[in-house]
């Protein structure tokens, strides 16, 4: 086995606790219910780009408390949700406000700039 094939399979999440990981199951509900802006970031455990926003959600997660929502949808087991939003690349991050998509942002950008569309929502 390739070392990266290796690193993948030992690979399970990317984020700690403060973010929550959605799937077809639970992705309305938790969206559509929130008071607060969500940002959803949809990733795949093999995504370098991916791994590398991951911090910066768990800051984001940590700083922003219950002022804003974090969560994170494989696009790897969750195909359907992926075909929903249109995901063609990843990282994609949608920002929702009640419900509805208000923002994207398609692949890496810096912490003040994900901040300032989440307060954008507020």
């Amino acid at each position: 086995m390739s070392r990266s094939k290796a690193n993948r399979k030992n690979f399970k999440f990317m984020s700690t606790e403060s973010v929550t990981h959605l799937d077809e199951s639970t992705f309305d509900q938790t969206v559509s219910a929130s008071n607060v802006p969500v940002l959803v970031d949809f990733w795949a455990t093999w995504c370098g780009p991916c791994r590398m926003i991951a911090p910066v959600l768990d800051e984001i997660a940590k700083e922003q408390g219950t002022a804003v929502r974090i969560a994170k949808v494989d696009v790897d087991n969750n195909p359907t949700l992926s075909n929903r939003f249109g995901i063609r690349n990843i990282p994609t991050m949608l920002f929702f406000k009640a419900g509805e998509v208000k923002d994207q942002v398609v692949g890496l950008t810096s912490k003040a700039d994900l901040i300032s569309r989440l307060n954008a929502l507020k």
